[in-house]
């Protein structure tokens, strides 16, 4: 265990270089951007000189760029993520309080997912150029084609416009239930913690179209990874041998083939959380989700610069661990693999 934590640690270490990439590129970016922050904080284009100048200073564009870039990597370093002009709170404080809502979000619509991809992806894989085979593809297909803005909206329109048996779409929980304590931030674990299953409820309703919107969006290429990666270890020498033995077909296929699959579709796997955290801002746009990524949508079309480079730098710091995560797990599913 020891070992594998310092491994764990040298791997993230050699990531830092790759972190203060992705700050520095953020930086300079936002600052080659059309339109002066300074003029939108004021009072619109007919706001004085004086008042301009004043947002500017605290703001700190005042200075010149690299001196600007210097000061924003020494506060980062120091935990100091700036401060939103928008909300008028440190940038930290606002990614620590819609964090949650947006990895609830993305650990329930991949658990949708791979509850529906992989079952889906074995069934293809052991009959492939049946029916089976062939609408699972479409499947596929279809999730990829349509955007998540366009699946999102018709949900709402199908099960809350037409039907009425789903929750008005209108955040994290119904607005005339009562929210629980806030302890971890995830709404159906504090109500779970606190014993309020009534809000519960109304969270895990809130929680379905948007979580299943998400889902359609990732279940292609985990389907499609599970399917190839079965077809070819169905094929292997092992799986011949074990049949040739006389070991049952469902011990063969759910034992030896698809722990010998799960590799492709674990790192698919983490490809795909990461992207849906950063991707997901339309989903929490049409849902009206209090999440990171509408958040930093917010301010980059208001120029508000620091929430923006708080949300890439949380982005590439997640990415980084999701890849340290999707290391160890490659151990446990095949112990011939090491993250050495």
């Amino acid at each position: 265990m020891r070992g594998i934590a310092g491994r764990a640690g040298r791997r993230f270490l050699s990531s830092l270089p790759a972190l203060l990439g992705v700050l520095v590129f953020t930086f300079l970016l936002m600052r080659v951007l059309p339109g002066d922050p300074a003029i939108f904080f004021a009072s619109g284009p007919n706001a004085g000189q004086a008042e301009i100048e004043d947002i500017r200073r605290r703001m700190g564009l005042d200075k010149p760029v690299p001196e600007q870039l210097l000061l924003y990597l020494r506060d980062v370093a120091t935990g100091n993520l700036g401060r939103s002009m928008t909300t008028g709170q440190p940038v930290l404080n606002d990614l620590r309080g819609r964090l949650p809502a947006s990895l609830e979000l993305t650990f329930c619509a991949l658990l949708i997912a791979l509850v529906l991809a992989v079952p889906l992806g074995i069934l293809a894989a052991l009959r492939p150029g049946s029916l089976l085979d062939h609408g699972v593809r479409m499947l596929c297909t279809l999730g990829v084609c349509v955007p998540t803005f366009v699946s999102g909206l018709l949900l709402i329109y199908v099960l809350y416009y037409l039907l009425g048996i789903a929750p008005d779409p209108t955040g994290r929980i119904d607005i005339f239930a009562s929210q629980p304590p806030t302890v971890t931030g995830f709404l159906l674990v504090d109500a779970a913690l606190a014993g309020d299953w009534e809000a519960w409820w109304a969270a895990a309703s809130q929680l379905v179209l948007p979580a299943c919107t998400m889902a359609l969006f990732v279940l292609a290429p985990l389907a499609r990874m599970t399917r190839a990666s079965m077809l070819a270890v169905l094929t292997s020498d092992f799986v011949r041998t074990g049949e040739a033995l006389g070991l049952s077909r469902r011990r063969v296929i759910l034992v030896y083939a698809l722990r010998n699959a799960l590799l492709p579709v674990i790192t698919i796997m983490g490809i795909v959380f990461s992207t849906m955290l950063g991707a997901n801002v339309l989903v929490e746009k049409v849902f009206s989700w209090p999440g990171v990524a509408s958040y930093a949508l917010d301010a980059l079309l208001s120029s508000d610069y620091a929430p923006v480079q708080g949300f890439v730098l949380l982005m590439a710091s997640i990415f980084v661990l999701v890849n340290l995560v999707v290391d160890l797990l490659y151990g446990l599913a095949d112990p011939r693999v090491s993250i050495g």
